[in-house]
């Protein structure tokens, strides 16, 4: 099975799960240090009772996920821009801070 999350690519994702830790909210409450060290380069699964309630992610790996985020939005905007009303690539760029 797949995640999705609106509009992104589904393939990227599968890839991660393959390389996470599992562990218990006990063992995050006794070593955070570690599980956060855990994290900086793949996802952390956060269980409670053999379900997963949480993923905790390094801020490299976060700051990826955002600028990916943000790139597909502006890839939208760009897509969705009427040129042909006189607006220009310039323009929209500019607003998008690009």
């Amino acid at each position: 099975m797949t995640r999705t999350l609106k509009g992104l690519d589904k393939r990227p994702i599968r890839r991660y799960y393959q390389f996470m830790t599992t562990i218990s909210i006990s063992q995050l409450k006794t070593n955070p240090s570690s599980v956060i060290a855990q994290a900086a380069d793949y996802p952390v699964v956060i269980e409670n009772r053999n379900k997963t309630q949480a993923y905790l992610v390094g801020k490299a790996l976060f700051e990826k996920i955002i600028a990916l985020l943000e790139e597909k939005e502006d890839i939208a905007a760009v897509k969705n821009t009427d040129f042909s009303k006189g607006r220009n690539f310039d323009e929209v760029a500019k607003e998008l801070g690009v």
